[in-house]
């Protein structure tokens, strides 16, 4: 089976998106520390990349996605003796069996139209005293048009969505360093080049499908203008950092949440 088509939204696909695969990968580098000897789910795995770091602590891991693209190249790529991957509509899984002291979902929520069905499944599948670990973009501190997010969401309007279904929920944020911060105002600089070649908006009338197609190729085009300044290469998982404050400048909300 070929590899999914490229959309510009995932990371791990090259130099170009260093930043944005160093970003996914602070996110599992966090959760390792709460995997250790437990049942894992990792709902919206995509690719794998990050997946597959949580089987050096974890007891089993479950790679889970909605694209039975992505799982086969997740099984393609990742062999390892915890590890499976299963192809699943996250929205429906009242019918899934297993039951984990661990779900991870990075990335996923600002892709749901109806979140509600999502999460409950999610609190369904917890094991007695599990916890979620979810991660999703700051809507305060995003600059560029995804046609793929359906809602992004600010810390207060993800904690009173999340308080609706689980019990307890602590919002954290996902920082930057320096040389994070430069990359993130050099790419936001870029898109605000591209957007003003279209003042009136007219890209908010195309079809879907050119909207998507166009995104893709911008999104690779504003990392490799940004990467001649030299900062894409050097950005690795460690320049990011998970911490309670300030959580309006963070790039990423980090929710843990517990029936």
């Amino acid at each position: 089976m070929a590899p999914e088509r490229f959309t510009g939204e995932r990371p791990g696909r090259g130099v170009e998106f260093a930043y944005d695969e160093a970003r996914a990968l602070a996110a599992y580098r966090y959760a390792l520390t709460l995997a250790r000897d437990r049942s894992l789910l990792d709902a919206g795995c995509g690719e794998g990349f990050g997946t597959v770091t949580l089987t050096t602590v974890a007891r089993a891991v479950v790679g889970m996605d909605y694209s039975a693209d992505a799982v086969a190249v997740c099984r393609r790529t990742w062999e390892r003796p915890n590890l499976r991957f299963v192809q699943h509509d996250l929205t429906d899984l009242e019918a899934y069996p297993e039951r984990f002291d661990l779900i991870v979902s990075f990335q996923v929520l600002e892709h749901l139209v109806d979140p509600r069905p999502f999460l409950t499944g999610l609190r369904a599948h917890l094991a007695s005293g599990g916890r979620l670990l979810l991660t999703t973009p700051n809507r305060l501190t995003s600059f560029s048009e995804n046609p793929y997010h359906v809602r992004e969401y600010s810390a207060a309007e993800l904690r009173e969505l999340l308080a609706g279904v689980f019990g307890r929920v602590t919002i954290l944020g996902m920082h930057g360093n320096a040389k994070v911060t430069a990359f993130d105002r050099a790419r936001a600089q870029a898109v605000r080049r591209i957007l003003r070649l279209d003042p009136l908006g007219i890209r908010r009338l195309l079809p879907a499908r050119l909207v998507t197609f166009a995104f893709a190729r911008l999104a690779v085009a504003v990392r490799r203008r940004v990467r001649r300044t030299g900062e894409t290469e050097r950005i690795v998982p460690e320049d990011f950092y998970v911490g309670e404050q300030d959580l309006d400048a963070a790039v990423d909300l980090i929710a843990l949440c517990e029936t």
